[in-house]
């Protein structure tokens, strides 16, 4: 436990390791252990345990977790939105950018539901918006989309045309958001990483490059909203 926060600490065990290895997963909600063959567990524990403050201050510097209660601030299309509780109001989640609000209507207990089945429909509106407008730019179609909450990846195009997206991708700013449907998209043509696929994604999206800088440097962030 740090602070009031428990992280998942898992061990793996690495044949070719050469001495053990600890640091932060990909989204900075838990711990990973490598763990060379021939190192007792007991060992691997005691040293995590003597790596305490190393992992509380990478978890200070990640920032804190972002609930989906009232009080809360978390990013809306990249922009800073608090969570207000609108009690005793009937209707659907809004948003209400001029205030940076988010208003959830009915009772306390299904706030998180509430905004959580918001946030998926907005990312999974915004995000069919570009990856038609993508697909007509590009001469290619896909067969659906899904939302899904992705730790790995942001997006990914299987071989029968289905795009799959990350929710968080509404958390950050419109052109990330854009970038990754293009990049999804061009995949539809070129199923690799071939100068071709970024010619294709470079010359549609303007924002490609801005948007993986943005997403190297601040896409762990995203992962701090827990659902």
């Amino acid at each position: 436990m740090v602070g009031d926060e428990v992280l998942d600490v898992v061990f793996r065990r690495h044949g070719k390791a050469r001495r053990l290895v600890l640091r932060l997963n990909a989204t900075g909600t838990g711990v990973l252990v490598t763990v060379p063959n021939g190192v007792s567990r007991a060992r691997a524990l005691d040293f995590t345990e003597r790596s305490r403050d190393w992992i509380e201050d990478r978890v200070k510097a990640r920032g804190g977790l972002i609930h989906l209660l009232p009080g809360h601030v978390l990013s809306l299309r990249g922009l800073e939105h608090e969570i207000h509780h609108a009690a005793g109001r009937r209707g659907v989640v809004t948003a209400d950018s001029e205030r940076c609000l988010i208003h959830v209507p009915g009772e306390l207990p299904h706030v998180p539901r509430r905004l959580l089945d918001f946030l998926k429909s907005e990312a999974r509106a915004d995000l069919t918006r570009a990856s038609r407008r993508y697909a007509a730019l590009m001469g290619v179609s896909f067969r659906r989309i899904t939302i899904r909450d992705q730790r790995s990846r942001w997006g990914s195009c299987s071989a029968a045309g289905d795009l799959s997206y990350s929710w968080r991708l509404i958390l950050t700013p419109d052109y990330v958001l854009d970038y990754v449907a293009a990049h999804e998209v061009a995949h539809l043509r070129h199923l690799d990483h071939s100068a071709r696929f970024w010619r294709l994604v470079l010359t549609h999206c303007k924002d490609a490059t801005r948007a993986k800088n943005w997403l190297r440097f601040h896409g762990q962030d995203v992962h701090r909203v827990v659902t």
